[in-house]
């Protein structure tokens, strides 16, 4: 496989990781707004994260908070939010660089992301295997109908249905 120069799995988790900041931006002006609230995941020895040593004992790799009831302080910047949140009675201030993140989820409107540490996508990066599809044949007696289907993993959403232009031509 050919060395990603570009980066796009670093591009899709910033652009996907914007979606988490603006989000934290629209409840830090607004509030929570009908049945949204948020539950975020991050690793707790993350850099730049910023915990209560309680709380880093306890969670030695990941957390998940939830931003729903009571939340005080939210603070979104380009690279990083704060919030405070109670945990056993006691208001405890988080600093959470978005890159620190591993996964979103609004379970009010069902949506989800997952992130990848940069070892994670280097990995996947070199044992997904890839999707090509198999070429259309030219020959007039063969039709699209007759062309193999592209190898695709189950779990990979299937293509959508190539159609010839040909068909809408005038004659």
């Amino acid at each position: 496989m050919a060395k990603d120069f570009i980066g796009y799995q670093a591009l899709t988790d910033a652009a996907l990781r914007g979606v988490v900041r603006e989000s934290l931006r629209r409840i830090e002006k607004s509030g929570l707004i009908g049945a949204h609230h948020f539950y975020l995941t991050f690793k707790t020895h993350g850099d730049g994260v910023d915990i209560p040593d309680f709380l880093r004992e306890q969670y030695p790799d990941e957390m998940t908070i939830i931003i729903q009831h009571q939340y005080w302080a939210l603070k979104v910047k380009e690279d990083y939010f704060e919030v405070t949140l109670t945990f056993k009675k006691l208001p405890a201030p988080l600093h959470i660089p978005f890159a620190a993140l591993t996964a979103f989820f609004d379970p009010g409107v069902q949506f989800g992301l997952q992130f990848r540490s940069e070892a994670e996508a280097a990995k996947a990066a070199v044992t997904a295997p890839m999707v090509v599809p198999a070429p259309m044949a030219e020959s007039p007696e063969t039709s699209a109908d007759d062309a193999p289907d592209p190898v695709v993993p189950a779990d990979k959403p299937q293509a959508g249905e190539v159609v010839s232009l040909d068909s809408f031509r005038k004659k």
